[in-house]
């Protein structure tokens, strides 16, 4: 039975606290952290309501009181994004195994860096990319893990929701180069993520980004075209500026021999499965993989916990490593770059942060 800690009680958390309730026989939450004691109260009243329990659940409002806590041995954070390498680092060395919120960094120092600590300190580390849990995406990363696209030719990933003053006056760090970033790093980075983990390692990307509707530092909507080095291309489309709600977030794949199109809010119905090989159903495959969750968030945090527990007492990487996850952050990174000198960018991308895009 693993010690879960909880640092940060806002909006993405009550997923995490769902997601410890549902590996019960293997987790329990033993400590929330927040500045705001309503906050906590809220995150510990709905662990109860799931499992029933009655236990005490400490709080802590200041996270390295939490960290001197012994009987800790998982730490989700899941705080502004620009809080994350600090505390996870800090998590670390304390010797508590972490996951982390996406995006892991707004840097690409402190993404090396906490890679670095991982590794130095044998704990097990993990960033919340729940989508690639995602029943469909497993299908298709099966699919091309078997080469049934044949080569691939291009990938596009689309993320269409509506934020407005509402979401972004909740909060006065949302939309900061200092904390967040925009549609690209708080959003769509999910998406992007999925489309380099389908498309392979990226050579190069060139963006396009602005902000139309939201007084905010950051990008409210933004487009760019990557090349892969395998050859492929790809698409991002990233808005927050979508009249009058969400509307979807859809990931597409097209080989020379495979297309595939997942779509939904947030990457989980599967609408188009057609290969040349003839090896399936596909209307049995769009029946057995078309869910479809009624938020953003989905179902992926509760197969990534089981999956991190596991990695623990197996003494094996999780399946989204510190390496992988850093990935997703270098594509925005490299967006936000190419923005900012109105050229293409070549990868790898070295020594840049969100903070490089203040007063562009």
């Amino acid at each position: 039975m693993f010690n879960f800690a909880i640092i940060g009680c806002g909006r993405i958390s009550p997923n995490h606290v769902k997601a410890i309730a549902d590996n019960s026989s293997r987790a329990r939450l033993a400590a929330v952290c927040d500045l705001e004691e309503g906050k906590m109260d809220a995150a510990i009243a709905r662990y109860k309501d799931l499992t029933g329990t009655d236990a005490v659940i400490k709080k802590y409002t200041d996270y390295r009181e939490l960290l001197a806590n012994s009987d800790i041995d998982v730490v989700t954070i899941a705080t502004y994004s620009g809080l994350h390498p600090q505390m996870a680092i800090d998590a670390m060395q304390a010797g508590k195994h972490v996951i982390v919120e996406k995006p892991m960094a707004l840097s690409i120092a402190d993404a090396d860096r906490m890679i670095e600590v991982a590794a130095e300190t044998g704990v097990k580390m993990t960033v919340s990319f729940q989508n690639r849990f995602n029943k469909a995406v497993q299908k298709l990363r099966e699919a091309k893990e078997t080469g049934r696209f044949g080569k691939l030719i291009h990938g596009v990933a689309s993320m269409r929701w509506h934020r407005d003053e509402g979401y972004y006056g909740s909060a006065d760090w949302r939309g900061t180069w200092e904390m967040d970033g925009g549609a690209l790093m708080n959003q769509s980075i999910h998406n992007i993520d999925l489309l380099q983990w389908m498309m392979g390692e990226v050579d190069s990307v060139y963006g396009y980004a602005g902000t139309f509707l939201n007084k905010i530092e950051a990008e409210d909507a933004a487009v760019a075209v990557l090349r892969f080095k395998n050859g492929s291309m790809g698409i991002i489309e990233a808005s927050n500026c979508v009249y009058p709600s969400n509307m979807e977030e859809t990931l597409c794949v097209f080989g020379e021999s495979g297309t595939v199109r997942i779509g939904g809010m947030a990457t989980n119905f599967l609408t188009h499965w057609k290969f040349a090989d003839g090896l399936d159903n596909e209307e049995e495959v769009l029946k057995n993989y078309g869910e479809n969750p009624s938020n953003v968030y989905g179902f992926g945090h509760t197969p990534l916990f089981a999956d991190f527990i596991d990695a623990i007492e197996n003494d094996r990487q999780p399946y989204i490593t510190p390496v992988e996850a850093k990935k997703a952050v270098e594509v925005v990174l490299g967006i936000y770059k190419s923005v900012k000198t109105g050229q293409p960018v070549k990868f790898p991308v070295k020594n840049f942060s969100t903070l490089d895009m203040k007063n562009i």
